[in-house]
């Protein structure tokens, strides 16, 4: 605290001095504070909203001026402009995203009364009020609702928007409200401002979908592990992937190229049985075969499509020599080539 501060404090009764060294300490134990509204809560009601934030958050009601001089002297001064009006201080442990998300969700609907702003638009719904036909039917009328007798009571033909967000209540609106049993605000704590390891959040910057969040950060992430593995570039997360990933290119490429490997011996054992016993299949004399591959039936899905690459290697095979032959008659085309050159330079 600093010497201005002290003398500031020392200044005060002492009651006062109780009370900002109280608020001091709730400041200096949480790691998030905050400043929330309280205004048009009732006293009950508070008290059961301070219960119920029990094991997660504290909430001290004080004088305004004594919460900014406890701000000022913990070094929040970003949280001072909000302490106006009716507000109070509140620490947690939990980070400002969750805190909002508890205060919003504990609020409760309540009537609203004559003179008050109101929040949102107030809409009176379509259907049967429930009342019976009489002067009521001219109160809805006379606030802008569409209302008539119908069937032995007094209905709202349709959804009646009878006041805008920020138009102030009117004794007449809220007599009807009040009858109708429509609770159009919401009563609970409301976060103003919270600084969290020295960063200010506003509630603008705290209201967020959750579950839609969540989502984007595990979009993210797949397609960062996508990234990885394409680029590729290993990482701790995708290391174990590519790494087989490229054991089974290797293995692949071992059998295709016919490596004698000793990890690759069963699976060429296997694949050149495959092979032998698809072209045995093949051969109607079986004179022509030794004993054990006499009456062989065609060979599995898998040993078939062995045989087809064996088949395919033989074509390429064909190919190879195919263009083995056509080089070579390129090269004897070019010999003629030049000893027709040579003819011409002897006979002139």
């Amino acid at each position: 605290m600093s010497a201005q501060a002290d003398r500031k404090t020392e200044n005060l009764p002492q009651w006062k001095q109780e009370e900002v060294a109280d608020l001091e300490a709730l400041i200096e134990n949480y790691e998030s504070v905050g400043i929330v509204g309280i205004a048009g809560i009732p006293s009950k009601q508070l008290q059961d909203m301070r219960r119920d934030l029990h094991g997660t958050a504290e909430l001290r009601v004080s004088r305004n001026t004594l919460q900014v001089r406890a701000l000022e002297t913990a070094g929040l001064d970003d949280l001072v402009d909000d302490v106006e009006g009716q507000v109070g201080l509140i620490g947690t442990n939990d980070n400002p995203f969750a805190l909002y998300k508890e205060l919003e969700a504990s609020k409760t609907p309540a009537p609203i009364n004559e003179g008050e702003v109101a929040p949102n638009d107030i809409v009176i719904p379509e259907g049967d009020t429930g009342v019976d036909p009489g002067p009521f039917v001219g109160e809805l009328q006379s606030i802008g609702a569409n209302a008539r007798i119908e069937d032995g009571s007094i209905q709202v033909m349709e959804d009646s928007t009878v006041l805008e967000a920020g138009g102030e209540v009117s004794a007449d609106l809220a007599n009807v409200l009040n009858e109708l049993g429509i609770e159009p605000k919401e009563v609970g704590l409301d976060l103003r401002a919270v600084v969290a390891e020295g960063v200010l959040f506003d509630p603008e910057d705290l209201d967020i979908d959750i579950e839609a969040y969540e989502s984007d950060v595990q979009t993210a992430a797949a397609r960062a592990r996508n990234l990885s593995l394409n680029a590729p570039f290993p990482t701790a997360t995708t290391a174990p992937t590519l790494i087989a990933k490229a054991t089974g290119e290797a293995k692949s490429l071992g059998l295709q190229a016919a490596i004698e490997d000793e990890d690759l011996m069963p699976d060429l054992v296997s694949k050149a049985d495959a092979q032998l016993r698809a072209l045995a299949a093949q051969i109607d004399d079986e004179e022509a075969l030794p004993e054990e591959l006499q009456g062989v039936s065609a060979p599995a899905a898998d040993a078939a499509g062995s045989a087809d690459e064996a088949e395919g290697e033989d074509e390429s095979a064909d190919d190879q020599d195919a263009e083995t032959d056509d080089a070579d008659t390129d090269d004897d085309d070019e010999d003629d080539g030049d000893g027709a050159e040579g003819l011409g330079a002897m006979f002139g």
